[in-house]
C-alpha cells in the first residue's frame, strides 16, 4: 500500500485525489493512471488493473492510497465542529460505551467517523441510513493523524 496527500492550494478534492492518484500509479507501475469505470453504486475501480484505489479529501486536503488488495481511505480535518449527538444515531452500543470512555470526546466521535466512512467506502455500499452496525474503537491503529487530519485507512481485514 502507498499512501499520497497534498493541500488543495485552490483545487477541488476531486482534481487533487485524482492528480494524487496518477502520481502514485506512475510511481508504482511506472505506466500512465488506466480507465477508470464506477460500480452501480459508485465505486471507482480499475477495469484491467490489479491495483485498488481511495480517494478522500476535506475542505483542505486530498489522500489517495493505492494497493493490490481493496482497500479505502476516509479523512476529516482534525480541527472539525462535530456534534456529538450524532454519537447517539450513529454508534453501535459498543462503540457508544468506548466513546463515552473516551477523554476526547471529538475527537473520538471523528475517528469512529472516518473508520465507518471508509468501511462503507471498502465495500462499496456507500453509507446509507445510520452506520451503528460496526464495532471500532477511537484506539483503532488504522487511524492516524496526517497533516492536522484524522485519516483512517482499511482493508478486507475489516
Amino acid at each position: 500500500m502507498i499512501l499520497a496527500h497534498c493541500a488543495l492550494d485552490g483545487r477541488s478534492g476531486h482534481d487533487a485525489g485524482r492528480q494524487l492518484l496518477a502520481k502514485l500509479y506512475r510511481q508504482e507501475t511506472g505506466e500512465d493512471l488506466p480507465p477508470i469505470r464506477v460500480t452501480d453504486r459508485g465505486k471507482p475501480y480499475f477495469e484491467n488493473s490489479p491495483y485498488h484505489f481511495s480517494i478522500a479529501h476535506t475542505p483542505k486536503h486530498a489522500f489517495c492510497v493505492l494497493a493490490r488488495e481493496n482497500i479505502a481511505i476516509d479523512a476529516e480535518e482534525a480541527d472539525r465542529a462535530i456534534n456529538l449527538r450524532l454519537a447517539e444515531k450513529i454508534l453501535s452500543p459498543a462503540e457508544r460505551a468506548r466513546f463515552e470512555a473516551a477523554p476526547d470526546k471529538r475527537l473520538a466521535l471523528l475517528k469512529l467517523w472516518v473508520l465507518k466512512e471508509a468501511a462503507a467506502k471498502l465495500s462499496g455500499e456507500g453509507l446509507r441510513g445510520y452506520p451503528n452496525h460496526t464495532d471500532f474503537s477511537p484506539d483503532d491503529s488504522r487511524v492516524q493523524e496526517i497533516d492536522g487530519c484524522i485519516v483512517a485507512i482499511v482493508t478486507e481485514e475489516l
